[in-house]
């Protein structure tokens, strides 16, 4: 991956500030407690018209009780080796430590260019101890201050001199890709499922809920296909969220989901549809993002006869009524028993969600359908639909009936025309929105 800058160092030396200050977002978790980034996490920085990618990791420990220690530093090794540039954060208020310079050692076998970031200094008096990591040997080290922004722009015009130049099919926006986000309860095998699919240890996965705090962007171009996957924190009810930071995943999950064209809704197979995928249903619904439920963990499940997979989804179709035309895959991220069939479910959802039909179509359809079972009259008189449009440009299929007494159409006769709508055409997944309007 070319124009990509890491950010590395020990924990709390203000790592996850530098990044949010940099791509002046708030997308990175900033917290006191050390340990907070355990994933990578990219992100987009603009600097005097020229762009470049970067990516915040965990604090390098060693010898620490986090039993996330060996997968941080995993993750780590894995950002130096895909970086064009790295920025090496120290704390200038702390000096240097033994840990410091474990990681400069590091750095120096790697082989990649290099920029000393000394950090925090908040105000003048700060200054006076960066002159102390030279002995890092890493060259200049350049005060900044993530809080507050002091020397980013000299810190940024110098990691923008040393990229290499960008080539013109990597010029493509993140917003004119697909993104597919994976929600679900926390330790439902989503973090386990992106890893599957593109077959490197890209997110941590242990068996503490949990384990996932950032939402994570990850591009998918194999196979024919090219979309982004976003992992998310585990969504759990609001009296189970303890932590401060996992308020903050769980608040980021959700405008990840904001975000998304589709969402791919996790649940675990060995515990069955609770209140808590009801709720993340309901939220991906007001959001109106495309749907596709993946039962993760199949491979645990004893019976699996046909009888029981029915027993499955007439549960989760009966939750999460009366939208019940979405897709129900049986997988398992584990042994990525059906994974590929969720990546090609979830792109043709994408696809349905953009689907247009003909107007001369449309009204050829519905005119019968409505014809054949017209809305109820209303203290005597009846509504009359002359004509329906498709809402061009709408982000999702959007109808418009146009017809002498809208007031009078109610929600049961609305559904019954989306019903129709599906029978038609293919809109599995893809939520469809009906309006009625005066025809004049």
């Amino acid at each position: 991956m070319s124009q990509l800058v890491a950010i590395v160092g020990r924990p709390n030396v203000g790592k996850s500030t530098l990044f949010n200050r940099l791509t002046q977002t708030r997308t990175a978790i900033v917290d006191p407690t050390a340990g907070t980034t355990r994933d990578r996490q990219y992100g987009k920085v603009d600097w005097n018209g020229k762009e470049f990618s970067i990516v915040d990791t965990g604090g390098w420990v060693v010898n620490s009780d986090d039993i996330f220690e060996s997968e941080i530093n995993k993750q780590v090794e894995l950002a130096i080796e895909q970086a064009d540039e790295i920025l090496f954060v120290v704390d200038s208020m702390n000096g240097t430590t033994d840990l410091d310079d474990h990681v400069a050692e590091i750095l120096r076998k790697s082989r990649k260019p290099v920029i000393l970031v000394a950090n925090k200094v908040d105000s003048n008096e700060w200054v006076y101890n960066v002159p102390e990591f030279y002995a890092l040997g890493l060259g200049d080290p350049y005060p900044v201050s993530a809080i507050n922004g002091y020397g980013t722009g000299d810190l940024l015009d110098e990691v923008v001199k040393k990229l290499p130049e960008k080539s013109d099919d990597e010029t493509e926006q993140l917003d004119d890709i697909p993104k597919f986000t994976i929600v679900g309860r926390p330790n439902a095998g989503k973090s386990s499922l992106i890893n599957a699919f593109i077959g490197e240890d890209r997110h941590i996965v242990t068996d503490i809920a949990g384990t996932t705090r950032d939402s994570i962007y990850t591009r998918y171009d194999k196979f024919g296909f090219d979309f982004y996957i976003v992992d998310t924190a585990g969504i759990r009810k609001k009296n189970k969220v303890n932590e401060d930071i996992e308020y903050y995943s769980v608040i980021r999950s959700i405008r990840a989901i904001e975000a998304s064209d589709v969402c791919i809704l996790m649940i675990d197979a060995t515990r069955g549809i609770e209140a808590q995928d009801v709720a993340i249903f309901s939220l991906i619904q007001r959001n109106k993002k495309g749907l596709v439920v993946v039962v993760n963990k199949w491979d645990l499940v004893e019976d699996k006869s046909q009888a029981a997979i029915n027993t499955m989804q007439n549960a989760i179709r009966s939750r999460f009524a009366p939208f019940d035309d979405f897709p129900i895959i049986f997988a398992s991220a584990l042994t990525k028993q059906r994974i590929y069939k969720v990546i090609e479910t979830a792109v043709q959802v994408y696809e349905n969600r953009r689907r247009t039909v003909p107007t001369s179509q449309l009204n050829n359809v519905m005119r019968e359908v409505i014809e054949a079972y017209p809305p109820p009259s209303n203290k005597g008189k009846f509504v009359k639909i002359k004509y329906v449009t498709m809402l061009k440009g709408a982000p999702v299929p959007t109808f418009i009936f146009f017809c002498n007494l809208p007031q009078w159409v109610k929600e049961p006769y609305r559904r019954y025309l989306e019903n129709k709508i599906r029978e038609n055409w293919d809109f599995c997944g893809s939520p469809v929105q009906i309006f009625m309007r005066d025809k004049n």
